[in-house]
């Protein structure tokens, strides 16, 4: 890593001119006109409120007892008809019957 150190002059304070002075002038009469009021120092600021939460009441559901919820049996593909499944166009699969619709849905993906 290299540094590379400047030197800047410091610029030499100049004399405000008669404009400057006439302004500078007004702006302690103007607050001479208008004391500011400021916090003594060692004044601890007060600490938020914590925010307000409305209680909700709980109500419990009804138990009776009846009622089954059993498990559907999840559904297989047991026959012969579907030959496979093919891509047609990203992730479109397409279920296949015959050779003949195999054949074809590769040459449309080839173009």
């Amino acid at each position: 890593m290299i540094l590379i150190h400047t030197h800047i002059p410091k610029a030499k304070k100049r004399k405000p001119t008669k404009k400057q002075r006439e302004l500078q002038a007004s702006w302690e009469a103007m607050l001479a006109k208008y004391p500011t009021k400021s916090l003594p120092k060692n004044v601890a600021m007060p600490k938020p409120q914590p925010a307000y939460h409305r209680e909700t009441v709980r109500h419990p559901s009804l138990n009776s007892g009846l009622g089954n919820a059993t498990l559907k049996p999840s559904k297989v593909y047991t026959g012969t008809l579907v030959k496979g499944i093919a891509t047609m166009h990203k992730s479109n699969a397409v279920p296949v019957f015959s050779n003949e619709e195999a054949v074809e849905i590769s040459k449309m993906r080839r173009g």
